[in-house]
């Protein structure tokens, strides 16, 4: 294992320490795992508070400020984060609207969450949770029951996010958080396993010909092995399956190819390229688009294909001012 890390048991601490000195706008508490706004909480703004394991940087740190989160507490690397984290980022960030937790479906992520939202209701904060589920690839996997959350997270927390930089309360932030989630549908493609430092080996192996179609963000496994294939015929694997599940024909999409960690990003433009022209041929207009890795399994090649059906409103709130060290425009 050739990883830039001092040991194992280090990685994540040692990371928030380099997120602290990059990024002079967040306040991050190394010790108890909790990245927030440097300015503190906002009075009378529904805050955003989300997390779960390390590994998939830029999520949910890279996504903490204007227009976005209002804080995030990473786990251990494809650790869910513990209750009293994510319970302390609540308390540091309520201004006294009230705070949605932005969930993905992992066991671990719901189960924690949901109780760190039980504790701050009896302290008198008042929590909303919303669960992403968007990954078409399997039913059920080693981590969730039901569908796994995952690209969608992006999407919800930049449209929740300027809605609640608005001013609206907390059921129309938690409302259009939702709306976001139903309309939208991932689909994940590897190439390579990755390498959590902790195992220091491969999470899975794959053959050099061998494709992982449907793989989720912690090396779970998807719908099938394959044969590895040209790009466009890559595009339309993924497509088919957000398309069984989501229309997309005559629809304005938010398209993100999103890559894995590995990916270079000369491979990515080419995905989002023939993305583009697999759905143009359905009648479909990408209107907006996000290329890069924003979601990541550590060091895994490949890419995640999410889409979402937008509405003239969400459009807006899209392109609504964000300013993090990950999403930026419009300041």
């Amino acid at each position: 294992m050739k990883k830039l890390i001092n040991g194992p048991d280090a990685v994540v601490t040692d990371a928030l320490r380099g997120v602290a000195a990059a990024h002079p706008q967040l306040a991050v508490d190394v010790e108890n795992k909790v990245i927030t706004r440097a300015s503190g909480a906002t009075r009378g703004k529904v805050a955003l508070v989300s997390g779960g394991g390390a590994g998939h940087e830029p999520l949910h740190g890279g996504f903490v400020g204007y227009g976005m989160l209002d804080a995030a507490c990473p786990g251990e690397v494809f650790t869910s984060p513990v209750p009293d984290q994510m319970l302390a980022a609540t308390k540091a960030v309520n201004g006294g609207a009230g705070v949605l937790h932005v969930v993905k479906n992992y066991t671990g992520d719901v189960l924690n969450f949901q109780m760190a939202a039980e504790l701050a209701g009896d302290e008198g904060i008042e929590v909303v949770s919303v669960i992403t589920n968007d990954d078409v690839a399997v039913e059920d996997s080693l981590y969730t029951a039901g569908r796994r959350g995952t690209g969608a997270t992006v999407f919800v927390e930049k449209i929740a996010g300027a809605l609640a930089e608005e001013g609206a309360d907390l059921s129309a932030v938690a409302a259009v958080a939702r709306e976001v989630n139903e309309r939208s549908r991932s689909f994940g493609v590897a190439l390579s396993s990755c390498v959590v430092p902790a195992a220091g080996k491969p999470t899975f192996e794959l053959g050099d010909s061998e494709i992982e179609l449907g793989i989720g963000i912690h090396g779970e496994p998807g719908r099938t092995r394959a044969a590895h294939m040209p790009a466009a015929e890559l595009a339309a694997v993924a497509l088919d399956a957000v398309g069984a599940d989501l229309p997309l024909d005559n629809q304005d999409l938010l398209v993100m190819v999103n890559g894995m960690g590995g990916t270079p990003l000369i491979e990515l433009y080419l995905m989002f390229g023939e993305v583009c022209r697999h759905l143009e041929a359905r009648g479909a207009r990408v209107v907006r688009n996000l290329v890069g890795n924003y979601i990541t399994s550590l060091e895994m090649q490949g890419f995640s294909l999410t889409v979402c059906q937008l509405t003239d409103s969400l459009t807006r709130l899209w392109d609504a001012p964000v300013d993090t060290p990950a999403l930026r425009w419009g300041r």
